[in-house]
């Protein structure tokens, strides 16, 4: 049974990517429908869009399909210092300083889901209870 009530996810810049990419394109499919129909809350960043310019067209064209039904949101002194507290506690590197901002803004938020395809910084299985400590 579907919630009533949208859960508020956080989607990174792999996700949007994930449609074109073999063996993640339909969860990456699926997961949009469900931004469609209602099911998640979708919050995105100004540094999901930074890191998209570079991106394919077709990337960054599903990334502005999806602006009209996404908060937008920008780093804030919460995100930036919760970001450094990541950095200090040494879940991950100054290498991986963007995604450790990422869980931050989604932290911030109050997402309940962060969706990424990056499996190292990110939705590592190892890192998940650090970011939560």
């Amino acid at each position: 049974m579907i919630s009533p009530v949208p859960i508020t996810v956080y989607a990174d810049n792999s996700v949007y990517g994930g449609i074109f990419d073999p063996g993640i394109d339909r969860p990456s499919q699926e997961f949009f429908l469900q931004v469609r129909q209602g099911r998640f809350d979708l919050v995105t960043s100004n540094v999901v869009e930074d890191e998209l310019a570079l991106a394919p067209e077709r990337v960054r064209r599903q990334y502005e399909d999806f602006l009209p039904v996404s908060r937008l949101v920008v780093p804030s002194g919460q995100a930036i210092a919760l970001q450094e507290a990541y950095l200090q506690a040494a879940i991950v590197t100054e290498r991986w300083a963007t995604d450790a901002l990422h869980v931050a803004l989604a932290s911030v938020h109050r997402c309940k889901i962060i969706v990424s395809w990056n499996f190292r910084p990110i939705v590592h299985f190892d890192k998940i209870p650090l970011y939560n400590a």
